[in-house]
């Protein structure tokens, strides 16, 4: 098995929810048991229980969907990924409007040195009751109950942002071909690279912050890679991806 990541995080503080806007690509994902995804985890990490995540954003996924066009969707684990769900394919997640399609594909991807599409994706929880709603652009699509997140009861303790590429056929470390992003490195930078933007977290008050600086993180970064940076249009933001796969990819 193949899970590698090019991702910013942050886990100092409690944290109510996040918000960025996520660039979509259509990846090449090498076997039908592949996925390639660029989105937020809203994550909390409770030891005596494992991982608990919501998700959301773009992914690449044929044995899912039964071809390669990326497409909107989410996901959520309470028991470390022992168990979970995508979208609707089983209880959980509860969608309150018809304005957006769980799993639907995309009008719109961006090209390498040409048009930029994306995104916005929020995460946040809803100070009175508890839950933990999703809105994709100014659409609120639903929300996950928490009574399926024991461990979100209180708050998250980790956000993550940026892309993985999952291949179940590699043994041990051997690299996959399928890509992350645009397939090109983060240093190649805007029209080239993926890039996730306006990165900020939710904060007991339920107002917006930005999110600050994030650490980096990527197993492989002859791979795929990840650099971050912040200017007063993007704010705080991160370039990622890569081709996998390459001579120098060990």
């Amino acid at each position: 098995m193949w899970l590698q990541h090019a991702i910013g995080y942050v886990t100092d503080g409690e944290f109510y929810g996040a918000k960025a806007t996520l660039n979509v690509w259509a990846p090449n994902v090498t076997r039908p048991f592949d996925f390639s995804l660029s989105q937020i985890w809203v994550i909390a990490d409770v030891p005596t229980h494992g991982l608990s995540t919501l998700e959301a954003g773009w992914q690449v996924a044929p044995a899912m969907y039964g071809n390669k066009l990326p497409r909107f969707f989410l996901y959520w684990t309470n028991d470390g990924y022992r168990s979970g769900c995508y979208n609707l394919l089983c209880s959980g997640f509860v969608q309150t409007t018809h304005e957006i399609c769980l799993g639907a594909t995309f009008d719109a991807l961006s090209t390498y040195n040409g048009t930029q599409y994306d995104f916005d994706v929020l995460i946040w929880k809803d100070p009175r009751h508890g839950n933990w709603w999703l809105r994709v652009g100014t659409i609120i699509v639903g929300y996950w109950p928490v009574a399926l997140f024991p461990d979100f009861s209180k708050h998250a303790t980790a956000i993550e942002y940026g892309g993985e590429v999952f291949n179940a056929q590699s043994h041990g470390q051997q690299p996959t071909s399928t890509i992350m992003g645009s397939g090109h490195f983060a240093t190649e930078g805007f029209g080239k690279a993926s890039f996730v933007r306006n990165m900020e977290i939710v904060d007991e008050h339920n107002v917006l912050q930005p999110v600050g600086d994030v650490t980096l993180l990527t197993e492989k970064p002859n791979c795929y890679d990840v650099k971050n940076g912040f200017n007063s249009v993007w704010g705080y933001y991160i370039f990622f991806g890569g081709p996998g796969n390459n001579p120098h990819c060990t």
